[in-house]
């Protein structure tokens, strides 16, 4: 607004600005202007810092996150599906496996890793350590309801083709919210089963090493290819369901020990180059109306053949299924599981597959209790957790029948103490030192009362 020369020295001598009465009107108004430009930039200035501490407002996909999980994170944040709500050191579950750094205000990224030395008692020259793996995740929301979330694993310290470590995509999806409750993922995903599966990062599982059941029974990390939705309630039910890709049993080797150290990890595809004929499904539900309470299950079938015309395996269906509890009340964690797995019509498969020492089993199963405590806290952070595990599985619980003298005699049930306890340096630090003790050795599943330390971390 112009104003009337007069009034603008009036205005600046009450301000202490006008050097006299007399002064030149032209210099006054340029120093007024260049007063207003600076004002206008320090408002500018400011602006801009009041935009950066003011927080976004929740997407639907974060909504939809938090309501099934149970865990509130920030919009930029990947969130994965988890059944616990908290993690071993009874912290709240991060979801992405840490906190997670944040590229900018659409992209983040954290990753995990575990390190481990595993002493057998008796056969102190077969000692070893091993960097286990390492992972780095990434998360990008595109939209309020859209995001693509992706993992990259690094197993045993050295990919090569002369090494026997790995280098893989654990997932790879995108995701989008249909609404505040439920939403649809298309990728590569973690197969919802069990209590380890999905939340397999090394602070969040009791023992150097992941348990028996959820690596030999219902192999860890099994993920899928295909199309899922996933949902909540109000009343604390949260769902998962899909169809996609499935094992493979034509690519079963009789000759090799893999399909008896697990008989699904042998012959599961992880979206390379997969063959999929033939789709599976699963559906799997938690139920975690009350506090500290978890309870759940799910179930994965579907035929396994994939088409191979060179083998009897048309008409193979695998089911698995599963049941599991987790109850958290104050210091204590208890937690259980079992699970059974089927692969049906082998006979013709494996009458091809005689005189070789690993056949297509019937049935395996597992199952485990285990019971931990929050001992001893120091500050906020720092914890304690002495635990004991016991664990009984099988995978060759059964064959089909064959003609009288072809048979195979069903494996003997393995059972395994495992003692021990978890130091939480922090949340996010952990390490492990426990001791295994099996009731029977199988140097070659590797099977051997063994002492293990082991250090784990998140970000």
């Amino acid at each position: 607004m112009q104003r009337k020369p007069l009034a603008l020295a009036v205005l600046l001598s009450c301000a202490g600005l006008a050097p006299a009465a007399h002064a030149d009107e032209a210099k006054l108004k340029a120093e007024v202007e260049a007063l207003r430009a600076e004002v206008a930039e320090l408002r500018g200035v400011v602006r801009e810092m009041q935009a950066q501490r003011a927080p976004a407002p929740a997407s639907p996909v974060v909504a939809t996150q938090v309501a099934s999980t149970g865990v509130a994170v920030a919009p930029a944040a990947a969130v994965a599906a988890a059944p616990a709500a908290t993690t071993a050191a009874g912290q709240p579950v991060p979801g992405t496996g840490g906190s997670g750094v944040a590229l900018g205000a659409n992209t983040s990224f954290w990753g995990y890793g575990q390190l481990d030395y595993n002493r057998p008692t008796a056969r102190a020259a077969d000692a070893q350590a091993d960097l286990t793996r390492a992972v780095i995740g990434f998360n990008h929301v595109f939209d309020e309801a859209t995001r693509v979330y992706g993992e990259i694993e690094w197993e045993h310290a050295i990919a090569s083709s002369s090494d026997q470590g790995e280098t893989e995509i654990e997932q790879l999806y995108v995701e989008h919210a249909l609404a505040q409750n439920y939403g649809v993922r298309v990728g590569l995903t973690l197969v919802p089963l069990g209590l380890l599966n999905e939340h397999h990062e090394p602070s969040n599982f009791y023992g150097v090493e992941r348990n028996f059941v959820e690596t030999a029974i219902i192999p860890s990390t099994w993920r899928e290819g295909g199309v899922s939705m996933y949902g909540n309630t109000d009343w604390g039910f949260n769902w998962n369901v899909g169809i996609g890709t499935g094992p493979n049993l034509g690519a079963w080797d009789p000759a090799a020990d893999e399909g008896r150290i697990s008989p699904l990890g042998s012959i599961h595809q992880e979206l390379q180059l997969a063959k999929a004929r033939d789709p599976s499904v699963y559906a799997a539900g938690n139920w975690q109306g009350i506090p500290g309470l978890l309870v759940g299950g799910g179930v994965f079938t579907g035929k396994i053949g994939q088409g191979d015309a060179t083998l009897p395996v048309d008409k193979s269906r695998l089911v698995l299924g599963e049941a599991h509890l987790r109850w958290q009340p104050g210091p204590f964690d208890i937690s259980a599981l079992y699970t059974r797995g089927t692969i049906s019509n082998t006979q013709d498969l494996n009458l091809q597959f005689l005189g070789q020492p690993t056949p297509v089993p019937k049935s395996f199963w597992g199952g485990y209790v285990q019971g931990a405590w929050r001992a001893l806290e120091w500050g906020s952070d720092s914890s304690l957790a002495p635990f004991l595990r016991y664990e009984m599985f099988n995978t060759g619980a059964s064959y089909a029948a064959q003609p009288l003298g072809l048979g195979t005699a069903p494996l003997p049930t393995q059972h395994v103490w495992t003692l021990g306890a978890n130091y939480y340096l922090n949340p996010n630090v952990v390490f492990k030192v426990d001791y295994q003790k099996f009731r029977y050795e199988d140097l070659v599943l590797g099977y051997g009362d063994r002492f293990d330390l082991g250090l784990g971390y998140q970000f």
